[in-house]
């Protein structure tokens, strides 16, 4: 997934004070308005997993847009890890720190078939916080996680640490 690096490079934007001063946002639409980027990744993504794992969890909600493709491409169901009360059964829950806050996120119950290889995606890693806490809610519901696949990881604030006993790819590092 190497070639990825580059479609992603060309298809981020920067907007700086956003969501907050001092924060530069990573603005991932402009990889969604290229349709032949947005494949590339998808199938980059959809080749180095086929076969190997039986869920795509999409994290809220940038992850959602590329779970659903690569869940369409998978042939495999899609979870939703959703902000609380956003579900509308029984579920698993997870609270978590973000960079500037604090979440949480939450799973059906009835998501994941016990044992399944559930491949996490999510736009952009940062702190760590959601991707770890989301690993949380696919192991509570009798999953096991197969890879983190984000498509841009923020290295610089450390979310890796995190996830230091897990696989992370991300497409592109900065």
């Amino acid at each position: 997934m190497k070639d990825l690096a580059e479609v992603v490079a060309t298809h981020i934007v920067d907007v700086p004070d956003f969501p907050m001063v001092g924060v530069t946002f990573k603005d991932i639409t402009p990889l969604l308005q290229a349709p032949d980027a947005f494949r590339a990744v998808i199938d980059g993504i959809a080749d180095a997993y086929r076969g190997s794992v039986d869920t795509v969890a999409g994290i809220e909600s940038r992850g959602f847009l590329f779970g659903a493709a690569l869940a369409y491409s998978l042939e495999v169901p899609l979870v939703l890890v959703r902000k609380a009360g956003k579900l509308p059964r029984e579920t698993h829950g997870v609270s978590y720190d973000l960079e500037y806050g604090s979440a949480t996120i939450e799973i059906h119950q009835d998501a994941i078939v016990e044992g399944a290889r559930v491949l996490l995606i999510d736009d952009v890693l940062a702190t760590g916080g959601t991707a770890a806490a989301a690993a949380s809610l696919v192991e509570q519901a009798g999953g096991s996680v197969a890879d983190i696949v984000v498509i841009l990881e923020l290295s610089f604030l450390g979310g890796r640490r995190l996830l230091a006993d897990r696989g992370v790819t991300p497409l592109l590092t900065v």
